[in-house]
């Protein structure tokens, strides 16, 4: 019986192969050239506060409001990163989850050489107690199946160490993704709030998209509300 699933994952690589995500070539989510042509950010001159590139002197993207300690992102939200979050959320390979977190983990990785707002590195692991993950609605979750980001902060626990703090929800509210700026932030005003006590907690904030920053914004102030000392955002794609 415990071959089973082995041989039905043969059959299913036999009818559906696994192909990039960036150019269908077969045998690997993610090829090594369509890693290499990624639209990485350079963590040396992101913005600290919003993670927008080109931002670490004079940021034209942000109010340095966001209450967060640092934001890190690893990619703009274009070509092959985009197509990363869409297959996830939207086609449901789940398997993307772990290339998404090795992802933001390399950005991490790069962004801890260069200093937080507060002097701090933008990232350390030895500074932070766990990960907690922007929320879906509950529309979105009976929509898919299974929280995206959920499974990305698994596997970004994985490569860090760092357990998962699944104290985030969400009530409801629209998609995001249909919203203009002006409209983001209202629509998650007061829908958002965390269950738990994190008095105390360092905690790293994990997202997939970042635009106007409402999502974190919002994420944020819950987890300040309940006592978290420093949070930390990270995210694979920034929108500018």
């Amino acid at each position: 019986m415990s071959r089973i699933p082995a041989i039905a994952s043969v059959a299913a690589e036999l009818l559906w192969p696994t192909r990039c995500v960036g150019c269908e070539r077969p045998g690997t989510l993610l090829c090594d050239e369509c890693r290499e042509h990624m639209p990485w950010i350079c963590q040396r001159w992101a913005c600290p506060h919003c993670g927008a590139p080109f931002g670490y002197l004079t940021c034209t993207e942000c109010g340095r409001d966001w209450g967060l300690d640092a934001l890190v992102c690893a990619a703009g939200y274009e070509g092959v990163a985009r197509r990363l979050v869409t297959t996830l959320k939207d086609a449901h390979e789940t398997r993307v989850a772990p290339v998404m977190a090795a992802a933001m983990a390399t950005a991490l990785d790069e962004a801890a050489a260069w200093e937080a707002p507060d002097g701090r590195p933008r990232f350390s692991a030895d500074d932070l107690d766990a990960i907690a993950f922007v929320p879906a609605t509950a529309r979105a979750y009976a929509r898919r199946g299974f929280d995206h980001m959920a499974l990305v902060a698994e596997a970004l626990s994985q490569l860090t160490g760092l357990p998962v703090a699944d104290v985030l929800v969400r009530g409801p509210a629209l998609d995001q993704r249909r919203l203009g700026r002006a409209d983001r932030a209202e629509n998650l005003e007061g829908s958002v709030s965390a269950i738990d006590d994190v008095s105390g907690m360092r905690l790293l904030l994990a997202d997939d998209v970042v635009t106007t920053g409402a999502s974190m914004r919002a994420c944020a102030a819950a987890l300040r509300a309940r006592g978290a000392e420093r949070v930390v955002g990270c995210a694979l794609c920034r929108v500018w």
